[in-house]
C-alpha cells in the first residue's frame, strides 16, 4: 500500500477543513491570548490571577471537546449514510452532557472562587485578584458549552465556515471592550481585571446569539431545534457514551495534569506564575493545529466509514500518520522560532521573561 493515497478530494477536503477549524480554534484562544496580554500590561498580578482562572477555562474547553468530538464522530459518520435525525439526538445528547459539566463548574468556581484558586497558588494577590475575574467569567461557562458543542455539529456536516465567523466577531468584540474597560479608554471606566471578565463575557454571549440563530433560522442540514433535546433515545445515548466517554475522559485527564501543573508552578513565586501563564498560553494557541487536524480527520474518516468504504479508510489513515508527523515538527519549530517575538508582547519583570523563554 502506498504511504500516501493519490486521491485530491481528500487532500481538498483534509487541508481546507483543517484549516477553517485551526483558525476557529485559534481565534477562542486568542480571546484568552488577548486578556492575558492586555491584562498584563495593566498588572503582573492580574496577568497571574487571569492565567489561574484560565487553567479552569481550559479544563472546561477540554471536556467541550470531549463531547463535542463525540457529536463530530457519530455525526459525520451519519453524514455518509445521509441520515439527518440521529445527528440530531446526537447533538442533544452531546448538549445535555456539555451542559451538565459547565453549569456545575460554574456553581463551583461562583460560590468558592477563591478556594478553587487557592489549590493552584497560595500567592494571595494572584487569587485575589483571579477571583475579581473569576466570579464573572464564570457565567460565560453555560454559553460557551452550547456554542462549542452545536458548532461541533455543524461541523459533523461539513459546515465549518460559520465557526471561524463567530470567533471572529467574537475576539473583535473582547479586544475593543478589553481596550475599553481595562484601563478606562473610549469613555469606559477603568476596572482592570474586572473589565477583562466583562469584555470576554460579553464577547462569548456575542458568540452565543450567533451560533443559535444560525443554527435555528440558516442551517439547512442538520436542522436541530430545541424540542429535539426531548427526542433522545437509549441506543443513541449507549452510542454516545461508548463514543464520547474515551473522549471526555481522555481530555479531562488531559485538562486535570495541565492544571496539576499549574499548581505545583503556582507555588514558586509570582515570575513563575506569570512566566507559565505565557508559555502555556502561546503552547494552546499553537497547538491549535494539531487538534483541528484531529477534528478534520474525525469528520473525514468517519464519513467514509459511514459509507462503507473501509479499503479507503484504511489508506486514508496511513496518510493521515505522515500528515501528523509533519505538523507535529512545523508547530514545534513554530513555536521555537517565535519565542523572542511572543514574550516582546508582554510587560512583565525580566524574571518572568527569562523564565517564559525556558518554559517555551
Amino acid at each position: 500500500m502506498n504511504l500516501f493515497v493519490k486521491d485530491k478530494s481528500f487532500y481538498r477536503s483534509f487541508f481546507s477543513m483543517a484549516g477553517v477549524i485551526a483558525m476557529q480554534n485559534l481565534i477562542t484562544y486568542a480571546v484568552n491570548l488577548a486578556d492575558n496580554v492586555m491584562i498584563g500590561g495593566y498588572s503582573q498580578d492580574a496577568l497571574s490571577g487571569v492565567a489561574m482562572v484560565n487553567q479552569i477555562q481550559f479544563l472546561l474547553q477540554m471536556l467541550m471537546l470531549g463531547t463535542g468530538g463525540a457529536i463530530s464522530v457519530l455525526g459525520s459518520q451519519y453524514w455518509g449514510k445521509k441520515e439527518m435525525q440521529p445527528i440530531r439526538k446526537a447533538t442533544s445528547i452531546g448538549l445535555v452532557f456539555g451542559l451538565v459539566f459547565s453549569t456545575v463548574m460554574m456553581i463551583l468556581v461562583y460560590f468558592f472562587p477563591k478556594q478553587a484558586l487557592g489549590l493552584l497558588t497560595n500567592e494571595q494577590a494572584v487569587i485575589d485578584e483571579g477571583a475579581k475575574y473569576l466570579v464573572i467569567i464564570c457565567f460565560s461557562y453555560i454559553l460557551f458549552s452550547v456554542s462549542q458543542n452545536l458548532l461541533s455539529a455543524l461541523r459533523s456536516v461539513e459546515t465549518t465556515w460559520i465557526g471561524f465567523l463567530v470567533n471572529s466577531v467574537t475576539l473583535v468584540v473582547n479586544i475593543v471592550l478589553n481596550y475599553g474597560l481595562i484601563e478606562g479608554n473610549l469613555g469606559f471606566p477603568e476596572m482592570g481585571v474586572e473589565g477583562a471578565a466583562i469584555a470576554t463575557l460579553c464577547a462569548r454571549i456575542v458568540e452565543f446569539i450567533i451560533v443559535v440563530i444560525y443554527v435555528l433560522f440558516f442551517d439547512k442540514k442538520i436542522r436541530w431545534r430545541p424540542k429535539d433535546l426531548l427526542s433522545m433515545d437509549r441506543l443513541m445515548l449507549r452510542d454516545y457514551v461508548r463514543v464520547g466517554m474515551p473522549l471526555i475522559l481522555a481530555n479531562g485527564i488531559w485538562g486535570i495534569a495541565m492544571s496539576v501543573q499549574t499548581a505545583i508552578l503556582g507555588r514558586l513565586g509570582d515570575d513563575t506564575i506569570a512566566a507559565n501563564s505565557i508559555a502555556t498560553t502561546v503552547f494552546q494557541v499553537v497547538s491549535v493545529v494539531c487538534y483541528a487536524s484531529g477534528n478534520a480527520s474525525s469528520v473525514i474518516i468517519g464519513k467514509t466509514v459511514g459509507e462503507g468504504d473501509i479499503p479507503r479508510v484504511k489508506a486514508y489513515t496511513k496518510t493521515l500518520q505522515w500528515i501528523y508527523l509533519l505538523i507535529g515538527v512545523l508547530t514545534g519549530l513554530t513555536l521555537y522560532l517565535s519565542t523572542d517575538f511572543i514574550i516582546g508582547l508582554y510587560d512583565v519583570t525580566p524574571g518572568a521573561k527569562s523564565l517564559a523563554e525556558q518554559f517555551i
